[in-house]
């Protein structure tokens, strides 16, 4: 029985993410920033519980005016320098990926920012359903880990820490 149980957790294929949206906010003391892309790339691998997500700095539409997203481009992503943040490691609890459920889980990893990679345990809820799962994150980033710095002319316009949410569904590969 051991033996079929293996057999069906190693034919288990990757998860890919089919849609998937991130969103950040600036809560700032004087202004209020929110963007968000859903240019959100990803993958999840049953077996090995390990994933990794991209989204492109580019694909980030919202802002408060036009030249408030060329100043987050140019100025404090530097999206020429550094066009992709990433997370990518291991799921650290197990998930049952072949019965429907939904758990509570953390994700350790390399969060990789304008450049600057941190080690970073992230709370996340994933849900299957069928052939699908959904994922979903809440957390802070901190400007300051990702050497990202605000001018002392707009700091009561820019939050030292930054809002992320996460919503993606992952579809099994054919």
């Amino acid at each position: 029985m051991l033996i079929i149980i293996s057999g069906i957790a190693a034919a288990q294929k990757k998860f890919t993410i089919s849609q998937g949206t991130i969103k950040f906010a600036s809560k700032a003391q004087l202004e209020l920033i929110q963007a968000n892309s859903n240019q959100l790339q990803g993958i999840i691998n049953p077996t090995s519980n390990q994933f990794a997500f991209l989204v492109n700095i580019k694909s980030f539409q919202g802002f408060n005016s036009g030249l408030q997203r060329q100043h987050f481009n140019e100025n404090y992503m530097e999206s020429e320098k550094f066009p992709v943040a990433k997370f990518s490691g291991k799921i650290i609890e197990q998930v049952n990926f072949t019965t429907d459920n939904t758990i509570e889980v953390r994700a350790k990893g390399e969060l990789e920012i304008h450049g600057q990679k941190q080690i970073r345990i992230i709370k996340a809820k994933i849900t299957v359903k069928g052939n699908q799962l959904a994922v979903e994150a809440h957390f802070l980033v901190p400007l300051s880990d990702h050497s990202i710095t605000i001018p002392k002319i707009v700091s009561q316009k820019i939050a030292t820490e930054i809002e992320v949410d996460i919503n993606a569904l992952l579809s099994q590969e054919p």
